[in-house]
């Protein structure tokens, strides 16, 4: 097993003669006290120490072995400091370790073993350096509360990490506050390394999403030199440090809400030496004093950012435009019609054909290049939305800018699958303003 950090657990041995090993190996194996996930290991003095569970070994246990079962044998513990695993063990996945190291603990302490606690085991987590964050499904059972907080160290052990977190549902509350809750250790201040960026939050007041991995790295290669960017959902720094640090924005506004995100956020800008250009904005963005300064908006917010629109239309260049990046999660579900954005609240502002130019021959791209943007959407719920968010737009831009605009989807990009039948997309939105006539 390894311990925190990953270095290796000392273990307990019973040393004897290499003429006794025999004998004290059945011994130890008949009473359940050979430990088999470490292998026998021969000592510099010729003697051979004999791995055992220390929890159960008693005594007893040592005197039998010296007058009953090897009379004349040399028995003395000592400590593996550097225990070799059995072949066995070296061949286990963690989630076979950390069960096999839990259940000799549990039963260790005079508990049954059982397969409702085997079950109640994690499968999967996420890996913050030193500290491990749990799923909410997992330790559920009666029997553990009984075993904390030893328990923690335990597992701990087991997976090579110095601290635990649960984590639970996510708050309902405007900042999606993580109910995560420490198990072991005294803070959940961790760092996470993305593509070259360094990330630092603490889990316990901030999430932090691996599945978004390919949309940072996506945004990364944006050409955004020269441009200003307004991220509306900043939160610790997800999308706007790869906007700074890769793709080389002039500046960033970043918005944000969540004062734990804040703290993280101005934390993380500094240490990827990007400070000086960026600027954050603390507080609801409903109420940003900021207008007609974007290249472009990213609007990271899931399930919907659509309460953000009317803000990024009104932080777009008046005279030249730009982009909006939308996040959505968009359902899949056979057979089921998809509600246009804002149909249900806002019906009255839904245009004519004659009110707005976002058709695809109007908005400057001809049917085969509108074919080829969106190809890259594989299921047709996801461009039906991405069109219907497209006239929604144009509707916003005009109503806030006074004027027509054109509007062209440039991509669709799949960012990961949120639950079954509904996936994270992305809407590359472009933007600009119509040329006045005559």
């Amino acid at each position: 097993m390894e311990g925190t950090g990953g270095k290796p657990t000392a273990v307990v041995a019973v040393v004897t003669e290499p003429r006794f090993t025999q004998q004290y190996r059945q011994y130890l194996e008949k009473q359940k006290l050979l430990d088999r996930q470490h292998r026998v290991k021969k000592l510099r003095d010729g003697t051979v120490a004999l791995p055992v569970l220390r929890e159960a070994l008693l005594e007893q246990h040592l005197r039998e072995l010296r007058n009953r079962v090897a009379p004349g044998s040399t028995c003395v513990l000592t400590q593996l400091l550097d225990p070799v695993p059995s072949k066995k063990v070296q061949s286990y996945s963690p989630a076979q370790r950390l069960c096999l190291e839990v259940s000799r603990w549990v039963e260790g302490r005079g508990v049954t073993w059982s397969a409702e606690l085997e079950a109640d085991l994690p499968r999967s987590w996420q890996r913050h350096g030193d500290l491990l964050l749990l799923s909410e499904d997992c330790f559920q059972a009666k029997q553990w509360r009984h075993l904390e907080p030893e328990l923690w160290e335990t597992v701990a052990s087991a997976l090579g990490v110095q601290r635990l977190a649960k984590r639970g549902r996510v708050s309902p509350d405007s900042t999606r506050t993580p109910a995560v809750r420490m198990l072991l250790g005294d803070h959940g201040w961790v760092e996470h390394v993305d593509n070259g960026i360094r990330y630092k939050f603490d889990v316990t007041q901030c999430m932090f999403s691996f599945g978004n991995i390919t949309e940072k790295l996506r945004v990364a290669s944006l050409p955004c030199a020269g441009e200003v960017l307004v991220d509306l959902y900043a939160g610790i720094g997800y999308f706007t440090l790869p906007f700074l640090v890769h793709a080389e924005a002039a500046f960033v506004h970043a918005c944000e809400w969540n004062p734990h995100a804040v703290v993280a956020l101005r934390n993380n800008l500094e240490l990827n030496g990007v400070a000086d250009r960026c600027q954050i904005h603390f507080g609801d963005n409903r109420k940003l004093k900021l207008s007609n300064v974007a290249d472009r908006v990213n609007l990271g917010l899931i399930p919907s950012s659509e309460e953000g629109w009317p803000i990024a239309c009104r932080l777009l260049k008046q005279d030249a435009g730009g982009i909006l990046h939308i996040h959505q999660n968009v359902e899949s579900f056979p057979g089921k019609t998809l509600q246009p954005p804002g149909s249900s609240e806002m019906e009255e502002h839904w245009p004519s054909p004659q009110q707005i130019i976002s058709n695809q021959l109007k908005n400057g791209a001809t049917s085969d290049s509108r074919r080829k943007t969106l190809s890259v959407a594989t299921k047709p719920e996801w461009q039906r939305w991405a069109k219907a968010a497209e006239t929604r737009i144009a509707t916003l831009l005009h109503q806030v800018h006074g004027k027509l605009w054109k509007t062209q989807i440039l991509h669709i990009q799949p960012v990961k699958s949120y639950a079954p039948h509904v996936d994270h997309i992305v809407l590359d939105l472009e933007c600009r303003p119509c040329p006045l006539v005559g």
